[in-house]
């Protein structure tokens, strides 16, 4: 049975507990980092066909972090908006020191 969350406040803490190996967090800060890459890319050179690369790169650094190393289901299989939003808030706290890749 699937934990269920009444705000983000009350996931993110256990979306950082799910993403608890380092290798883990790193793929998905490069992860991240290619998504914005990509976004960039389709817009500086007027190919919005590049967007359909997101969630294969998004999810696929993601995905091969759960799978390899962190031995869990992702999270977002059970609560994809929360998921990825703590995705991107994860990614701003590595940027700012809060969370140690």
């Amino acid at each position: 049975m699937s934990k269920q969350f009444s705000s983000f406040s009350e996931f993110y803490p256990f979306y950082l507990q799910e993403h608890s190996n380092v290798i883990c967090r790193r793929l998905h800060f490069i992860g991240t980092w290619l998504v914005i890459a990509l976004v960039v890319a389709a817009w500086l050179r007027a190919e919005p066909v590049l967007l359909w690369l997101i969630p294969v790169v998004g999810y696929g650094f993601a995905w091969a972090g759960h799978f390899y190393f962190e031995h869990n289901t992702p999270a977002t299989f059970k609560h994809p908006l929360y998921s990825l939003a703590g995705d991107w808030v994860m990614w701003k706290d590595i940027i700012m020191g809060k969370v140690k890749i």
